[in-house]
């Protein structure tokens, strides 16, 4: 089977609001512009779209058919959904790749969190019949979650200050960035608490975004891209819904993910960690030390558009390489209540 390759990137700056439909053709329009551009492919080169987005946050049925509209009805295209971040959206695509069905294929997701209330949004996700009913706050789950992480001395409230200050220190150089700049620790610990023992600093931001990813069999991507991104390994795993069953601390999911995966000489890792005390749980899971740079782009924590901050994550992991910057990184997604779903990729320079 072909190997697979990132060979363009782009996304949508990362805002609190923006004006428009709940379908995401206004921010998608001008990315695949720029992604077409960068790659000098046209719609009809595309073998196969496929979106991650979700009909509850846009608050309306099939917002995705609507979405199409950024693409164009014709000619017509070969397109496939699924209900949850891109980054599952891009594992379809890449098995659509390697089975040698097409050549290329682009992968996009958006969000539009503002268009409702995104903490109630989110807990239709869990269980629908015990959980669900009781309306539970999503930030106050990941509350609890990083409490029992504090009672077990498995970090502190200056280990969750200081992931928040690098992130931001480290997004002052993504435009893309809703929030950057240089904070003293001391100082984002004498911020109130929101959700005990979560504070503002340690939540990421409603956002609106969208991201967009095009792919191509290795031969293909040697045309496309000085220094293509070859995703030499994917995996994704899934825990119990059910919170009560799992041990919020650790993440079972990303450890079986990781070790299907070789991750030998990792430079970078991008992770999909909503809160600060999940990056601490992921670095712990995927076995990352201190040699291995965890989000330069600085992550969710500053900018957290829904359904397309995991494709995100690779697109910039994918940067890494195809700016020559780094020879192997790591990407990570995750969807559902506290870490329950997570996928876990390696890319590479093409050789």
């Amino acid at each position: 089977m072909p190997d697979v390759a990132v060979v363009g990137f782009a996304q949508a700056p990362n805002v609190r609001r923006t004006q428009g439909t709940t379908n995401g053709v206004e921010m998608l329009v001008p990315i695949f512009a720029e992604v077409l551009t960068r790659t000098g492919l046209s719609k009809e080169d595309i073998g196969f779209w496929c979106s991650g987005s979700s009909d509850y946050l846009a608050g309306r049925a099939f917002s995705f058919i609507a979405a199409v509209d950024a693409i164009g009805a014709f000619p017509p295209i070969h397109e496939s959904h699924v209900e949850m971040d891109a980054a599952w959206a891009l594992y379809e695509a890449w098995l659509k790749i390697r089975m040698g069905e097409v050549e290329t294929a682009l992968v996009y997701g958006f969000g539009k969190s503002s268009a409702g209330q995104l903490r109630r949004v989110l807990a239709l996700q869990m269980d629908p019949y015990v959980v669900a009913p009781l309306w539970p706050d999503s930030v106050s789950v990941a509350g609890i979650q990083a409490r029992l992480g504090l009672e077990a001395g498995l970090w502190s409230e200056k280990d969750l200050a200081e992931v928040a200050a690098r992130s931001r220190a480290d997004a002052a150089a993504n435009p893309a960035a809703q929030f950057s700049g240089t904070t003293e620790v001391a100082e984002l610990l004498n911020t109130p608490y929101f959700a005990d023992p979560l504070r503002a600093h340690d939540i990421a931001p409603v956002t609106d975004g969208a991201a967009v990813i095009v792919l191509a069999s290795a031969e293909r991507a040697a045309d496309l891209a000085d220094s293509p991104a070859v995703i030499t390994g994917i995996e994704h795993r899934v825990d119990s819904p059910a919170l009560g069953v799992r041990d919020l601390t650790r993440s079972p999911s990303t450890v079986a993910a990781g070790r299907a995966l070789d991750l030998d000489g990792v430079e970078l890792a991008e992770l999909h960690a909503p809160f600060t005390h999940q990056e601490l749980i992921l670095r712990d899971a995927l076995g990352l030390d201190e040699r291995v740079r965890i989000n330069p782009s600085g992550g969710v924590l500053t900018g957290n558009p829904m359904f397309s901050a995991g494709l995100a994550r690779i697109g910039e992991a994918a940067n890494r390489i195809l700016d020559g910057s780094a020879r192997k990184t790591l990407a990570h997604a995750t969807s559902g209540p506290v870490l329950q779903q997570n996928l876990v990729a390696t890319l590479e320079v093409l050789s």
